[in-house]
């Protein structure tokens, strides 16, 4: 795969979501995304993007146009430095939350992506990135 363009946003404080889910927008409309398709991809990004913040203490949002030959994707990768998730496997359960949301952060992002990783160490962070092909 091949990343065709980058760029980085830092996730520092709640109106920094708002940026990352505008940039998110713009770079799903350029790449020719219906509206459901931009719905999903923003949506996505909007709940990992607070995840960030909430429970990361902030970080990073690197969005990628990528190529692989065949089609064109937006792919977004979510770092924090936070204190990491203990146990992924209920993370991604639908309910499950540590917060006062409904426990569809993560697990909805999954299902709302094409291609969905997260790594996580408890101490070190988590990263998760979002792949949504055109």
């Amino acid at each position: 795969m091949r990343v065709v363009s980058a760029e980085s946003l830092e996730i520092r404080v709640s109106d920094d979501i708002v940026l990352v889910r505008q940039a998110v927008r713009k770079r799903s409309v350029a790449l020719g995304f219906g509206l459901v398709d931009q719905t999903k991809i923003v949506t996505a990004s909007s709940e990992l993007a607070r995840n960030t913040l909430d429970h990361g203490g902030g970080g990073r949002a690197l969005l990628e146009l990528v190529d692989n030959n065949t089609r064109a994707g937006l792919r977004i990768t979510f770092e924090d430095q936070g204190p990491g998730i203990p146990d992924l496997d209920l993370a991604l359960t639908d309910g499950y939350t540590t917060g006062n949301g409904m426990g569809l952060g993560l697990s909805g992002a999954k299902r709302l992506s094409h291609e969905f990783e997260i790594w996580s160490k408890p101490g070190e962070g988590t990263r998760v990135s979002i792949l949504r092909w055109k």
